[in-house]
């Protein structure tokens, strides 16, 4: 069996290895927007498409002639959307779970094989690694198992994709909000958060809440004359 796994996070790029190691199954990693295309599946013809962390639309052609799993980051139908991670936290939820569903055309609105629980303490990197994990043990059982995809129930509740300028702490009114804010951001890739004053730009990582008070490191660069 011929499997892809489909991520553009570096968290993922270990697990095509760790996968055919434990499944005795070959994986073809797929980082690049434009590698994903139904030339390129045709010449491998994959049994799955796993699509763990990807963050662009996957061509209609693709889902259509193949059976594309993707991993969501909410109990599903609440939360579709983008940048589920972050909407959470904000939102004062920390603990959801891992959906694997069927890709179709409707965001996040697809059959689901199966959901794994997942905690949200932790900076978003340590978080995204815990998630690599589970993942990971849960494309063993889809593979194992070969699961039917049930469809959803429930209300639909939509996340919109956040914006890198809802990083900025300037509004937050206290110290837990700063907290979460700060460690929703702290991953590879993301908007850190951030301050700013006329003439600096403050980015905050690696945040702790001891006795009171948030201690962070801090990146402090000068902003550019507008």
């Amino acid at each position: 069996m011929v499997c892809i796994i489909a991520s553009n996070k570096k968290w993922y790029a270990g697990l095509p290895e760790s996968l055919s190691t434990h499944t005795g199954h070959q994986f073809v990693y797929i980082k690049r927007k434009e590698d994903l295309s139904i030339e390129f599946l045709e010449r491998i013809k994959p049994r799955y498409v796993f699509l763990p962390h990807w963050s662009y639309i996957v061509p209609e052609n693709v889902y259509k002639n193949y059976e594309c799993i993707i991993f969501h980051m909410t109990d599903v139908p609440f939360g579709r959307g983008g940048s589920p991670l972050q909407n959470l936290i904000s939102r004062g939820i920390y603990e959801t779970k891992i959906s694997a569903l069927r890709c179709v055309k409707e965001l996040d609105a697809g059959p689901v094989y199966l959901k794994r629980s997942l905690s949200l303490y932790g900076s978003a990197e340590e978080i995204y690694l815990r998630a690599s994990e589970i993942i990971e043990d849960m494309i063993c059982q889809i593979i194992k198992e070969q699961p039917v995809p049930v469809e959803q129930t429930g209300e639909t509740t939509c996340f919109p994709r956040r914006k890198p300028e809802q990083s900025n702490i300037a509004e937050l009114t206290s110290l837990n909000q700063l907290f979460d804010h700060i460690r929703m951001l702290d991953a590879d890739g993301y908007p850190h958060a951030f301050l700013e004053t006329k003439n600096f730009r403050f980015e905050f990582e690696r945040a702790s809440f001891k006795k009171g008070q948030v201690i962070a490191d801090v990146k402090i660069t000068e902003r550019e004359n507008e």
